[in-house]
């Protein structure tokens, strides 16, 4: 196409580009403002299926028990007993569990 090209488009097809373009947009704003907050489908379903939050965001960001030690600076073994519920976890290790998995203390916490 030249700068000359022109495309002439009917009105239901320029009003569904404008509408797609509007949606795409909408999508946008709210991957942007997520503050990590959300929670992922496949974390809440492994949630409601009665998996540890830990170990469900974990698993989601596709990570090890070494790996998150790794990047939390937190020994594999308190780790592991978060995630089976032997320990409640210091509000200290969740943040950083938080931080390395991408979302915030809230939804790390759960409430039995």
């Amino acid at each position: 196409m030249t700068e000359t090209d022109s495309v002439t488009l009917t009105r239901s097809e320029y009003d569904a580009l404008i509408a797609r373009t509007e949606e795409l947009e909408d999508t946008l704003a709210a991957r942007m403002a997520d503050d990590g907050s959300r929670i992922p489908h496949e974390v809440a379903l492994a949630i409601m299926d009665g998996e540890r939050p830990v170990a469900a965001y974990r698993r989601h960001r596709r990570l090890t028990l070494r790996q998150l030690a790794a990047r939390t600076g937190l020994a594999v073994g308190y780790l592991s007993e978060i995630e089976r519920g032997l320990k409640p976890g210091s509000t200290s290790a969740l943040s950083r569990i938080a931080d390395a998995v991408g979302t915030t203390i809230d939804t790390l916490v759960r409430l039995d």
